[in-house]
């Protein structure tokens, strides 16, 4: 019983920092980067679509992407789509492709792009302790444990707790690096 909760609770916490390093991809840190347009959505035909589902993105220059639409009549709602995802670029339109030119980051700007990388980091975090949460609650609750089987139950979800924590600390320090890279 106590490896099936500990497995669980590993494999709900692999996926937290999963969700984790996909949201860090919509951080800007520069370069160009296809991860930046993760987020943003495309009302295609009345549903809401992932622009990298209707377009081909390309990274030309190592500054500029390139979006251009397989279907030419969505080009106006790519286009939308990347001014109301606010990626603090000015989509261009070209007529047969939209440029996103990414600003060279300014001094503040880094600043700020590391506090949102902090704070993602900190929700990541709250997400690992929640899942601890549950799975100590279920220990809690489990009436075939001693007590000495439940205290070892936690402390072993306590050390996975600590061991995830620990990764969402190093991959948001490689992505603040990353950011202040000049």
């Amino acid at each position: 019983m106590t490896y099936a909760i500990i497995d669980t609770s590993s494999q709900k916490m692999d996926k937290a920092i999963e969700h984790f390093k996909n949201d860090l991809n919509s951080v800007r840190t520069g370069m160009a980067n296809a991860n930046m347009l993760n987020k943003v959505m495309v009302d295609y035909y009345g549903s809401p679509t992932p622009v990298n589902q209707i377009a081909g993105i390309s990274v030309v220059e190592g500054r500029t992407l390139v979006i251009k639409p397989y279907d030419k009549t969505t080009l106006k709602d790519i286009e939308k789509a990347c001014h109301a995802a606010d990626l603090g670029i000015a989509p261009q339109n070209d007529g047969s492709v939209i440029r996103l030119t990414v600003p060279k980051l300014t001094g503040e700007t880094r600043k700020e792009m590391t506090k949102k990388v902090s704070k993602m980091a900190e929700e990541a975090k709250v997400q690992i302790r929640n899942i601890r949460r549950d799975a100590n609650t279920i220990v809690k609750k489990d009436k075939t444990m001693d007590e000495d089987s439940q205290k070892d139950a936690q402390n072993e979800i306590q050390k996975l707790t600590d061991k995830y924590i620990k990764k969402i600390d190093e991959i948001a320090n490689a992505k603040n690096a990353e950011v202040l890279k000049v």
